[in-house]
């Protein structure tokens, strides 16, 4: 039996506000996890690669841009996503913290969060993606 696997990307997003560093999170506004905080991120198109897809969902559920992220690892664990069987391909990024982020497409709100002072519960496995990509910072 023949299974669709989905990618996505999810990219996390780090500054450094008054000596303590903060990570950009978004509200989700659509199931599932529909308003729960979560790292950036979305579905992989066609026709664009993996960094592309991730500075896309990046710049439209936030309003910010970046030049440079970096590949940190592939999460793939089943149930991740309840739509189904997908593997997500995590980036991180390090930006100026006066970036005010906008929410915009499926992102309801989008703010920062200091890394001691996140949302007890994320979306998906993001809190996991997220202590991983803090051990690259």
């Amino acid at each position: 039996m023949k299974q669709e696997i989905a990618v996505t990307v999810d990219i996390a997003i780090f500054c450094n506000a008054n000596n303590k560093i903060n990570v950009l999170l978004i509200k989700r506004k659509n199931d599932p996890f529909k308003g729960q905080w979560a790292i950036p991120g979305g579905f992989v198109e066609e026709d664009e690669n993996l960094e592309d897809a991730a500075k896309r969902e990046l710049a439209e559920e936030t309003g910010i841009k970046v030049k440079t992220i970096e590949q940190v690892k592939a999460f793939g664990a089943p149930g991740r996503d309840p739509r189904g069987r997908t593997i997500s391909i995590a980036f991180l990024g390090w930006i100026d913290c006066e970036d005010n982020p906008v929410a915009g497409d499926d992102a309801a709100e989008a703010k920062w969060f200091e890394l001691d002072d996140l949302p007890e519960e994320l979306a998906f496995d993001h809190a996991k993606i997220i202590q991983t990509a803090e051990n690259y910072l």
